[in-house]
């Protein structure tokens, strides 16, 4: 990407940005809340590392990606552009227990375990990735629930949270941090994320920790973060239209 094209490029992933924060500021002040308490995650699938690097120039800490097969080299050629650089990375796509290993290896956060088998194979891969200094602390862990009961698209039935979490705080390399979801296709976003919403206050009554509610995403962060959302997931409102990765 040339001067003026990344100087472009810059300048709309600004604009993005700005609006994007604008609009998390207005749905906390509707919602009595601090903006300092949502997260704003960067969706960075199907765009390049380069906007990644431009948006961390920015300002933005934590970016998520949605396949460890295109994460993998892309956190590899955003550490290269920008070394040192104080952002974490987070899978929230589902997870095949195949790739465990490699995420390990990359992700400070995985927003989508589902599955005591899956817990296992993290749990596993982040005590190899610690063992060979791969990673320094325990891998941060969201359960991913299905608010409708369809697991088709990922996550847990509500009804086996508890087991699950249970599960994690258990492994010894997890780390517990809360509750992911994704308002089901055609469902009213305001009565999912309320469901949400009963299930974290369940689940911190035995794991007072888990206090992360990830939900919302560039078209309803708003309802979201009216019912609790500690962090809302940005892709389309920020980055534009999905590109590719080799762009």
């Amino acid at each position: 990407m040339g001067t003026d094209a990344e100087a472009a490029r810059r300048a709309e992933l600004a604009d993005g940005l700005a609006a994007v924060r604008e609009r998390v500021d207005r749905a906390c002040a509707a919602a009595g809340r601090r903006p300092s308490d949502v997260r704003l995650l960067a969706v960075t699938k199907t765009f390049p590392a380069a906007d990644a690097a431009l948006l961390a120039d920015l300002g933005l800490t934590e970016f998520a990606e949605n396949r460890d097969q295109e994460a993998a080299g892309k956190v590899r050629e955003f550490l290269s552009s920008r070394p040192g650089a104080a952002v974490r990375w987070h899978m929230v796509g589902s997870l095949q227990r195949n790739k465990a290993r490699s995420v390990a290896r990359w992700a400070a956060e995985v927003q989508s375990v589902d599955s005591v088998r899956l817990v296992e194979a993290l749990s596993k891969a982040a005590a190899n990735a610690r063992a060979q200094g791969e990673r320094e602390r325990d891998l941060d862990v969201l359960i991913q629930v299905s608010l409708d009961g369809d697991t088709a698209r990922g996550g847990c039935p509500l009804d086996e949270v508890d087991e699950l979490a249970d599960t994690v705080a258990g492994s010894g390399e997890l780390a517990l941090r809360g509750l992911m979801a994704v308002a089901p296709l055609g469902a009213e976003p305001g009565s999912s994320f309320e469901i949400l919403a009963e299930a974290s206050a369940r689940l911190r009554r035995n794991h007072p920790v888990a206090t992360e509610v990830s939900a919302g995403m560039s078209s309803d962060l708003e309802t979201a973060i009216l019912h609790g959302s500690t962090c809302v997931r940005v892709g389309t409102a920020l980055l534009g239209g999905r590109g590719l990765a080799s762009r």
